[in-house]
């Protein structure tokens, strides 16, 4: 079941698997943060209170459509949710694959999520001179 932190992080998920962008809203705070650190392909950026996160979750699910997206490993410590995962989507608009590895850091406050902070990188493992393979 995990701790309340994990809570409202797994409806966020399932909201966002849902594409349901107002039940996602709803698991923030009037003033959350979310600060996307960017990738070798997608911009950084900063979105601030109920309207930011509603621009961030609206952009990714009517921009973009989803091939998977995995939160794979899930690290809690008292209002602190660390998730690790990879996505992939494709652009509605040109057809362009996005492939990403991620931690998210979800700091959570009175049952909501205060902020969320993305680091993400679309390099593949042997780009940084490895031997290792892109996974699902």
């Amino acid at each position: 079941m995990g701790t309340p932190a994990r809570q409202i992080v797994d409806k966020m998920f399932q909201a966002f698997g849902a594409q349901d962008v107002d039940a996602v809203v709803d698991t923030f705070t009037e003033d959350a943060v979310l600060i996307y650190h960017g990738t070798q392909v997608m911009p950084a950026a900063k979105f601030k209170g109920k309207d930011g996160a509603k621009m961030f979750f609206e952009f990714n699910i009517n921009a973009l459509e989803v091939v998977f997206f995995n939160a794979n490993q899930f690290v809690e410590e008292g209002n602190t949710v660390i998730v690790l995962g990879n996505e992939h989507f494709i652009s509605k608009e040109n057809g362009n694959h996005l492939k990403n590895s991620w931690v998210q850091i979800y700091t959570v406050r009175d049952g909501l999520i205060a902020r969320m902070e993305e680091f993400a990188t679309s390099a593949l493992p042997a780009q940084y001179g490895g031997n290792a393979t892109e996974e699902n």
